[in-house]
């Protein structure tokens, strides 16, 4: 399975011969299950003050003066659930288990299908995703990795002609509901991730909705944000070379 060869000013060079893990099967279950996964075991565990609405002096009255058996201060209900500043009847606990276990060999497979759906241009525009008649999946030279400057990245992208996947991420939108006061009033679209060889593209990191990550390094999460499948993506040669290693004969670097 080849694919085109492009240089930095969008021109074809030659083909370059795709890794077979591009051939691998669309299985959007495992996908799902693995950025899931990703997603719980990312997260922090937090819980209440184990003594909220309890800090106070209030004592039940007992029995025999025809009232509920509530404890009060100053004659008003305190510390039960039902009481105006009372303790939570269930609130959450620091010590819940919230990590997500997936299989190691469903984990891998995941990450083989989601792979091979940034070749598929139905998914990939499925996704959202805004990019002229260009074969799937963009595969540019090595210089590409020499760039240091965004500006330089974006007159790659003009090129290619997929720059207007990130204009569309950069049209952002007003969240809804209580995150507008925590500090994410709004919403990004994910744009185009960039795979590259060594380290990731210190360049192209800044570009709206954009993620940069490694041949050897590059997982689920990056290539199906959301649990979609099907993410535009630009992968130099030295990227898919590295692709190549992680999935060779024993896969003993993944």
């Amino acid at each position: 399975m080849e694919t085109t060869l492009r240089d930095l000013t969008g021109d074809e060079t030659g083909s370059v011969e795709l890794p077979a893990v591009f051939g691998t099967p669309y299985r959007p279950d495992l996908i799902r299950r693995a950025v899931l996964a990703a997603q719980a075991n990312r997260k922090q565990d937090y819980g209440a003050d184990p003594f909220a609405g309890m800090r106070t002096s209030a004592e039940s009255p007992g029995s025999g003066r025809g009232i509920a058996h509530v404890p009060r201060a100053n004659n008003r209900g305190r510390r039960v659930p039902q009481a105006v500043k009372g303790r939570k009847a269930h609130p959450p606990k620091a010590e819940k288990d919230r990590t997500a276990k997936v299989n190691e060999k469903e984990r891998k497979q995941a990450v083989r299908s989601a792979i091979a759906a940034t070749a598929d241009a139905d998914l990939v525009a499925a996704r959202g995703h805004v990019f002229d008649d260009v074969d799937l999946p963009i595969v540019v030279s090595d210089d590409f990795e020499d760039l240091v400057k965004t500006r330089e990245v974006v007159d790659v992208l003009e090129a290619l002609g997929v720059h207007g996947d990130i204009e569309r991420a950069d049209d952002t939108t007003r969240r809804a509901g209580r995150g507008t006061t925590r500090g994410r009033p709004t919403r990004r679209p994910t744009s185009i991730l960039f795979v590259t060889g060594g380290e990731p593209s210190k360049a192209a990191r800044n570009l709206a909705g954009a993620d940069v990550a490694t041949g050897r390094e590059v997982n689920a999460e990056d290539l199906a944000p959301g649990t979609q499948a099907g993410r535009l993506t630009i992968w130099t040669e030295h990227g898919l070379e590295e692709l190549a290693e992680r999935y060779a004969v024993g896969e003993v670097t993944e």
